[in-house]
């Protein structure tokens, strides 16, 4: 196993916030290698408004909160995926930092969790990995204190299915991570895997595969009971050390994990998006399905549509925060156009490329 610390980005973001351009070196290091770490994407000024924001998230300060638990899952662990949620009242503040490991989909509640997830400069960069039409599916925010536990093997297709498969994660270091307190590992090269079905229960795979295995224990932080472990075996583990304000780029098939935070007084905090072409379909809404499309079975029009256009049904922000899907028909389709063209016989013999027009009469 190795530990790499990829240099892969510019240095600090200015506070004009310029658009971020993709290099060519960046663009083949994440088809390369399954993940891309793009240093200083996010301001320190950002940052520092996330700390406060989980400051007071987690004492139960945010006038959102009820001041009473509306999570559930494993509370004693922290593991509680949750509505604005509050700890409990009689824990101490070194308690309540402690107590959430993680919460999902807080961007449909709170306006700094849904800017985060448009944030412009994030957006850039999956405009050039999978864009440039870009939906925004899911938040998820990660409080990992001293000694809390990592997940295991897992492609993050497997969780969220979208077809054609465009899903790409987004995390942003709110803290400096590295080996000692959890920071995220990858089976680089693994990108080119199929996602693996389960063998029971719930989960997406490509079981129309000849030969591929369904697989149990996905997320199972215990090698020894994660059937993914021995295909991430087959390729370099590498370390996606992170400066606070990086930004980690990784696909949905890209088999990834996280270990324990052996730390004692580091937190690994952080907060994650997940993204996929807007012109690809999804069922995926974080719920029971009840609120799909009839008729489609569609989920495409509870997410938001960051940038660009699709011809698919799609949500808009909650709270305004700017993106394509508070834009006109006319000026989504202006910003998205593309030049048509065909392929065609020249006079020379050779292939060539020619103006498509679609009113166009042919005389022969």
């Amino acid at each position: 196993m190795t530990a790499l610390d990829l240099q892969t980005a510019s240095p600090t973001a200015p506070a004009t916030a310029a658009p971020y351009r993709v290099s060519v070196e960046q663009y083949i290091t994440f088809r390369k290698q399954g993940f891309l770490v793009v240093r200083g994407l996010v301001s320190p000024a950002e940052i520092a408004e996330l700390r406060t924001h989980i400051e007071d998230l987690t004492q139960g300060r945010l006038p959102e909160q009820s001041g009473h638990l509306l999570a559930n899952g494993d509370h004693s662990s922290g593991v509680a995926t949750q509505e604005l949620a509050a700890p409990p009242a009689h824990l101490s503040p070194e308690e309540k930092a402690d107590f959430f490991l993680r919460i999902h989909m807080l961007h449909r509640h709170l306006e700094l969790h849904e800017r985060y997830l448009l944030h412009p400069r994030v957006l850039d960069v999956l405009q050039a990995l999978i864009g440039p039409d870009i939906l925004a599916l899911q938040t998820m925010l990660f409080v990992k204190g001293p000694g809390k536990p990592g997940q295991g093997w897992h492609q993050d297709s497997y969780y969220i299915p979208t077809h054609p498969d465009s899903l790409c994660g987004a995390w942003i270091a709110i803290d400096d991570c590295d080996e000692r307190n959890g920071a995220i590992w990858y089976a680089s090269g693994s990108q080119h895997e199929p996602v693996y079905p389960p063998t029971s229960g719930y989960g997406f795979g490509d079981r129309n595969l000849e030969g591929i295995s369904g697989v149990s224990g996905v997320s199972n932080p215990n090698d020894d009971e994660n059937d993914l472990s021995p295909i991430a075996d087959r390729y370099p583990h590498l370390l996606a050390s992170a400066t606070a304000g990086d930004v980690v780029f990784f696909g949905g098939h890209v088999l990834h994990r996280s270990k324990t935070n052996w730390t004692t007084d580091r937190f690994r905090r952080s907060f994650v998006g997940h993204y996929c072409n807007a012109r690809s379909f999804t069922q995926w809404n974080d719920g029971d399905g009840s609120d799909l499309d009839p008729e489609t079975m569609m989920a495409n029009q509870r997410h938001i549509l960051a940038r660009g256009d699709t011809h698919l049904p799609f949500g808009a922000p909650r709270f305004g925060t700017p993106c394509a899907a508070l834009l006109p028909a006319e000026e989504r389709r202006r910003e998205s156009e593309f030049a048509a063209m065909m392929m065609g016989d020249m006079e020379s013999g050779m292939m060539g490329a020619m103006d498509a027009d679609p009113t166009m009469v042919d005389d022969d």
